[in-house]
């Protein structure tokens, strides 16, 4: 299948454009310790909606490695105590952080959460000291991802088609 990869960037932390909600039912949390399985059931969970296929087939020592290497960063958002998405911040080896997984629960969509999501998932990388933050997405995710990510100041660096059989 082809599909178009879009490849997004922010230089400095002035150019994010936050969305907050004010309500404190919606919770942003480090998990810590990693928890592999969190990991792995929100990347089967939301990322069967995405065509999120290349961990998929991962056993637990491939997971426990994933979600424990150092300089991954995971964050589990959660609704009135209910768990509605999550997002992974990987630090990359030119001193940038890479938001590599992103993404809410079906039944959290259109609610309005994703950019105060994102808002925080840009805030906390930030806080880690890159010199840029980072984020591709395609067109197997969901429709509106390009514009959050642009809505929050992010800004297309390079655009491309490729090949895939999912959305990794």
């Amino acid at each position: 299948m082809t599909v178009t990869v879009s490849y997004l960037v922010m230089y400095a932390p002035e150019q994010l454009r936050s969305k907050h909600i004010r309500d404190p039912r919606l919770q942003i949390r480090p998990v810590i310790p990693p928890r592999w399985q969190f990991n792995q059931s929100m990347y089967c969970r939301i990322g069967a909606d995405w065509s999120w296929q290349e961990k998929r087939d991962w056993d637990e020592a491939k997971w426990r490695a994933y979600a424990e290497a150092p300089g991954l960063h995971t964050f589990a958002a959660s609704w009135a105590g209910e768990p509605a998405g999550y997002f992974e911040l990987r630090e990359d080896p030119h001193g940038g952080i890479e938001i590599v997984y992103f993404g809410l629960l079906r039944a959290f969509i259109g609610k309005g959460l994703g950019g105060a999501m994102l808002s925080s998932a840009l805030e906390h990388a930030w806080r880690l000291g890159p010199d840029r933050v980072w984020v591709h997405t395609c067109t197997l995710d969901h429709p509106a991802a390009l514009a959050n990510y642009q809505a929050r100041g992010l800004r297309i660096y390079r655009t491309g088609t490729e090949t895939v059989s999912g959305n990794d």
